[in-house]
């Protein structure tokens, strides 16, 4: 049923338009591609359609006939000056007096950019007839002013000047232009049907149209239904409405439709049904479009339009090939025809095909890049951690800063988020700072960067100072600052957000409560994490429970992580994932479950879900841990479609389980270019191996690769070089080192250590200390073994007892070990044998056995005994503990102690492992 405004008079209808509309409305700008074909059609219909439609009877007389047509000539080639000469001439002539004359030069003005002089030259006009006014209405469309232009129409109606169907195209297309509300839309509309206007075919196209981009697509469709005579911008009009209104399958119903009922099919229609497909992300009936396009010969190069979205429809399907193979076809391209295919590449990560299309693109000389070309090479560079090619591309950013001006805030914000993901936090700041009309978007990429970056003070900071200025936040604001608060000390920094958030009314957005759930996990507050989850239970999604699972998994909570599982399985309406099982093989490998971990194998098997591969390398890893190394090669082997990741895997696998040699073997024959992860895990291999030949090898690999400012690689450097005997080389690459991390500073402690320079190491710390790194728990078990190894008691007594109050960092039982070693070493087994016993935490059979060690090597008997009762009670069948008390009775000279030791490991069938050395002869 049409809408009907009612039975109000037109001075009442106008009054109406003119208060729901807002007192400034911004100009709009549609970057649709789809739905720019139809608007296209509507305005350029509304722009012109003076040009094609005889409303006058022409009387002239012939010695005007030259003035007119250069006013005509002024109106289809717009130049001001040339615009400003002939109104000269045709007011000197007599001309304006000729109403065709000054409606021509008010759209002449118009169009050359002058909107002041239609205004004037419109104004000066004293019988305006219909034509006059729908002239300054498109005048006024023309210039994006909007508000002036549904002004115009108003003083018309006050006027009492009767409107056509014209006038109403025009005023429906200003309309959709922008964001004022579907009121004024549905006045226009009951202005029609009083007047009995919509049997013009034009207008109500036009209505179908902007109902649809209002978002009022019922509307739109109710009117396409009662139109009796569709052409095909009705069915083009009805085609683009449903795919932005979010309803592909719609869209290509319509399609069919309009097809079957033989209207002919153009690029408008083609390319939309193309775009359904592509966001249904349905290849095969996108290549019956395609075949369709073809039979009507839209194949050609001519028809860009329709071969840009077959582009993007086989890229989105994963079809790169052909996508590639559609682009090359296409004889000559458009701007988004090489935007297109440079998305293509960088969203696959394709990174050489994206920067040598960019090459090909400059090459062209025709078409140069755009902000759309920079913003998806600058994702490519942010996903990848490109910083040299990202620098490259800011470079070209500043030498052609006119191009990018009106997109200079999207540019600048992909920058940021670049430098910020490349952990290049300082430049990104210096173009926050620097940047004049920054935006929420600006805001929200530097607090997600410092978070992102460790930074998480700094990214409250931000938010507070957001806060000041009072900008209106988003979701996207949230889930920013929620990403900083993670750990403890930040909790009530995040339950402030929280409450924020609530007011915000953000508290049933899914993302939001995913978000949450992180947050209160990493602080540590579980209990506040699992109420959160509680009370989304009716509406929890896997994504919900997959929050919760991977919060406790990524924070060390693994046996809460699996109890979560167990309480998903019992939701009927969830299904687990690829997420799920990830984190809980996970939690099953860190928590050295190895049935549990065998269980749900077999359910990720069951479900099919062993099939992806990001659950088979999580599998790879936690057998690995497992130290069942024949499982963590079968599943690699059974891996389909193995990625670099798992190569990594089970060459870690390997090299934690002391197979160092299968996992060189491994690595020689590697699929994939190694990346940091690769060289960093097989250095590990050739530190165990002592090899440093192959070392060298790695070592050659990473510098032509350019990894070696790789903190972590140079680390796994230092071990080699040091587990080799080459202790200068390692303090070389060490003191060359342009970035020293953590990881780097406890590899060259280690070093020190394993050669017995424990004032080095000593002195090593303290500069650590002093440049501001926090030391860690492996960074205290390096110290304390370097004074172990170097006698140094006292110093790592006192470092030892300043771990906690100093420096923060909690002893464990890898630092008991460590003390109980350097006591022993030193003779002081009574000392070791009474910290020991005082310490908080059970000690277990590693502290144990180093008490064993150094009884064995102070030949002490009595309390070798002592220590290797309480050790065969832990470990019965470890054959080492009975070999180290049998060396320690022959040592004192007690044989008689030493056979019985001996003849009762041959009873029970205990073998100690066979010893081997290894001989590098390379």
């Amino acid at each position: 049923m049409i809408r009907c405004a009612g039975k109000s008079v037109l001075h009442k209808t106008s009054k109406n338009i003119l208060k729901i509309i807002p007192s400034s409305i911004p100009k709009a700008c549609n970057n649709h591609i789809i739905n720019s074909h139809v608007s296209q059609r509507f305005y350029n219909r509304t722009r012109h359609l003076f040009d094609e439609m005889p409303h006058r009877t022409q009387r002239l007389y012939t010695n005007f006939f030259d003035v007119l047509n250069l006013v005509e000539w002024c109106k289809v080639r717009p130049n001001l000056q040339s615009v400003v000469n002939v109104h000269a001439l045709a007011l000197k002539a007599g001309v304006l007096a000729h109403l065709p004359a000054s409606t021509s030069l008010v759209l002449a003005y118009s169009r050359a950019g002058d909107y002041a002089s239609s205004v004037a030259v419109f104004g000066e006009i004293c019988c305006k007839d219909v034509v006059v006014w729908n002239a300054m209405i498109t005048s006024a469309v023309n210039n994006g002013l909007v508000r002036d232009a549904v002004c115009v129409f108003i003083q018309m109606l006050q006027d009492g000047i009767k409107f056509d169907s014209l006038t109403l195209v025009i005023v429906v297309s200003a309309v959709s232009r922008t964001t004022i509300r579907l009121a004024c839309l549905e006045l226009v509309h009951s202005l029609g049907v009083k007047n009995s206007l919509l049997s013009d075919c034009d207008l109500r196209n036009a209505l179908i149209n902007s109902y649809a981009k209002r978002g009022d697509l019922g509307s739109s469709e109710r009117l396409f239904r009662e139109t009796e005579m569709k052409n095909k911008i009705s069915w083009n009009s009805m085609i683009s409405g449903c795919l932005s209104n979010d309803r592909p399958d719609k869209s290509l119903w319509y399609f069919k439709k309009m097809v079957s009922c033989g209207t002919e099919v153009d690029n408008v229609s083609l390319s939309c049904a193309i775009s359904a497909s592509t966001s249904l992300l349905d290849l095969s009936n996108g290549k019956v479009v395609h075949g369709f396009a073809i039979k009507l010969g839209y194949n050609e190069n001519a028809h860009v339009s329709v071969l840009n979205p077959l582009v993007s429809l086989y890229s989105k399907c994963g079809d790169v090939d052909t996508a590639e193979t559609v682009f090359k076809r296409i004889y000559v391209k458009d701007l988004v025809s090489w935007n297109t295919m440079i998305n293509v590449f960088s969203s696959n990560g394709m990174i050489l095909e994206a920067f040598d299309l960019l090459r090909q693109m400059q090459l062209t000389g025709s078409i140069q890049p755009d902000a759309v070309t920079i913003l998806s090479l600058l994702s490519l560079c942010a996903d990848s951690m490109l910083l040299f090619k990202g620098k490259t591309l800011h470079g070209f950013v500043i030498r052609s800063f006119s191009r990018f001006n009106r997109s200079c805030v999207l540019v600048m914000n992909s920058l940021m988020n670049m430098y910020s993901k490349c952990n290049q936090m300082e430049k990104a700041e210096t173009l926050f700072t620097s940047t004049q009309d920054i935006d929420l978007i600006s805001w929200n990429t530097m607090i997600s960067g410092y978070a992102q970056n460790g930074n998480s003070r700094f990214a409250q900071l931000l938010f507070k100072k957001l806060m000041h200025r009072c900008l209106k936040c988003t979701l996207s604001t949230v889930l920013a600052v929620l990403s900083s608060c993670n750990s403890p000390e930040f909790l009530r920094f995040g339950e402030s957000v929280h409450s924020w958030q609530l007011k915000l009314g953000f508290s049933n957005n899914i993302l939001s409560i995913n978000s949450l759930i992180c947050m209160y996990t990493s602080c540590g507050d579980l209990k506040a994490s699992y109420a959160l989850l509680q009370s989304v239970s009716t509406v929890a999604d896997t994504a919900c429970w997959n929050a919760m699972i991977t919060g406790c998994t990524q924070n060390g909570y693994y046996s809460e992580s699996l109890e979560t599982f167990k309480l998903m399985r019992r939701e009927s309406d969830t299904k687990h994932d690829f997420v799920t099982l990830v984190n809980v093989i996970s939690a099953c490998g860190n928590l050295d479950l190895v049935f549990h971990g065998r269980l749900v194998h077999g359910f990720a098997h069951k479900t099919l879900v062993d099939k992806d591969v990001r659950v088979m390398n999580a599998l790879i890893t936690m057998y690995g841990r497992f130290g069942d190394v024949d499982s963590a090669m079968l599943v690699f082997d059974l891996c389909s479609n193995p990625n670099l990741c798992s190569w990594n895997c089970i060459i870690s696998a390997l090299s934690q389980n002391k197979k160092a040699k299968t996992a060189l073997r491994l690595f020689q024959n590697l699929e994939f270019k190694p990346d940091e992860i690769t060289n960093s895990t097989i250095l590990s291999a050739c530190t165990q191996l002592g090899s440093i030949r192959h070392g060298k090898q790695i070592h050659g690999h990473v510098l032509r690769s350019n990894f070696h400012e790789n903190c972590f690689i140079v680390a796994a450097l230092i071990d080699m070089y040091s587990n080799c005997g080459r202790l200068d080389i390692s303090i070389r690459l060490f003191n060359s080192s342009s970035e020293k991390n953590i990881a780097s500073w406890n590899s060259m402690i280690s070093a020190y250590g394993f050669h017995s320079k424990g004032q080095k190491a000593i002195t090593l710390f303290d500069e650590m200390i002093k440049s501001g790194e926090k030391p860690t728990k492996t960074t205290f078990i390096n110290l304390l073994s370097a004074c172990a190894h170097s006698g140094f008691v006292n110093e790592g007594l006192r470092y030892y007892n300043r771990m906690s109050d100093v420096y923060g960092v909690e002893p464990v039982t890898e630092h008991h070990v460590c003390v109980v070693d350097m006591l022993g070493r030193s003779g002081r087994l009574n000392e070791a044998y009474e910290f020991i016993e005082k310490t908080v935490v059970k000690p277990d059979h590693g502290v144990w056995g180093a008490m064993l060690s150094s009884c064995n090597y102070h030949g002490d008997v009595e309390m070798g005994k002592k220590v290797g009762q309480i050790l065969f009670g832990m470990e019965p069948k470890n054959v080492g503990y009975y070999v180290s008390l049998a060396n320690t009775y022959v040592a004192a000279g007690s044989w008689s102690d030493a056979v019985k030791l001996r003849n009762f490991v041959q009873d029970v069938r205990l073998k100690k492992p066979v010893g081997y050395s290894l001989v590098d002869v390379g």
